[in-house]
């Protein structure tokens, strides 16, 4: 549904973007990670067709974003950081304002519209005007502008900034339903932890250029290396020393704990339990520790992988 090869944007001398390669499936979530200025709004610009690529080809939903630019804009949902809301309007005219650029039939839209307006707690508010809205409500109603046509892609730039944590949650729970729709999502997001519970893959943009673009696990993978598992005990585990097998290595050993590092938990695990046990270790509890993809982003980018800059000054 979106596949990206090669894409590149410079402006005059400068190289926003650099050879950006992508592939999203239908039904799939790519968060599209980076610092300010990495590159993120201007890749979406280009795959909604709003600026024209340098180099590069893409196409969204089956359509060339360059020869084909009216249906890519047809095909996509767009949430972008500035709105383009139009305060003297209430909710519903904006809805329906879009809907007829959209080509749609309003007798047949207004329905949606309200039935939208209700699912985003915006339904008490329809015909309050644009500017009395707070910055969340006119956040949820720019997402409700951009799901209207049900579109089968959907790119969503910090969809649940300026929300109070019901509505972002409100918010969450709608893109899951979005993808088991069927529908594709390309979401840009500080919300690291946000990004981690709703990712399928995980593209890291630095300096203009894809650094990392993998599923989430993989990422932590290849940043973060192999798993890590404590063991928690009922007494010291002082004394104890056994021959572990190939795969897997006794990091630290603590008061009441042992932590191991393994190579292939579904293989391994089993072995090192058996182990423990066979040793007669009073083991009270087995668990995978905590990596989060803040971690693995932060050393992605601080590690500068692939080398180049993405960028030249001329």
């Amino acid at each position: 549904m979106i596949i990206a090869e090669g894409l590149s944007k410079r402006f005059d001398n400068f190289l926003a973007v650099d050879q950006v390669h992508l592939d999203v499936r239908a039904g799939q979530v790519l968060v599209l990670l980076g610092q300010n200025g990495a590159g993120k709004t201007t890749t979406v610009r280009m795959l909604t067709s709003i600026l024209e690529p340098s180099g590069g080809r893409a196409w969204v939903a089956g359509f060339d974003v360059v020869q084909e630019a009216e249906k890519v804009r047809a095909s996509v949902g767009v949430l972008t950081e500035h709105h383009g809301l139009y305060s003297r309007m209430n909710a519903k005219e904006y809805l329906e304002f879009f809907a007829s650029l959209y080509g749609l039939n309003l007798r047949d839209v207004r329905p949606r519209i309200q039935s939208l307006l209700d699912r985003f707690g915006l339904g008490q508010v329809g015909k309050k005007r644009l500017g009395e809205y707070s910055k969340g409500m006119r956040q949820k109603l720019a997402l409700v502008r951009a799901i209207l046509h049900e579109p089968p892609v959907l790119l969503l730039d910090e969809p649940t900034s300026a929300m109070d944590p019901e509505s972002a949650r409100l918010v969450r729970d709608s893109i899951r339903d979005f993808r088991a729709a069927g529908r594709t999502i390309l979401l840009c997001t500080h919300n690291l932890a946000e990004a981690e519970e709703l990712a399928d893959k995980v593209a890291i943009i630095h300096l203009g250029r894809i650094i990392m673009n993998d599923t989430l696990e993989n990422v932590k993978q290849q940043m973060l290396g192999p798993v890590e598992y404590v063991a928690h005990l009922a007494s010291s585990p002082d004394g104890w020393s056994s021959v572990l097998p190939q795969g897997i290595d006794l990091r630290e050993k603590g008061e009441r704990w042992l932590r191991f590092r393994v190579e292939d938990p579904d293989v391994q695990n089993p072995v090192l339990l058996r182990c423990l046990l066979d040793d007669r270790l009073p083991v009270v509890s087995f668990q995978k520790m905590s990596r989060s993809l803040e971690q693995a982003f932060l050393t992605a980018i601080g590690g500068g992988l692939e080398g180049g800059s993405g960028r030249d000054l001329e």
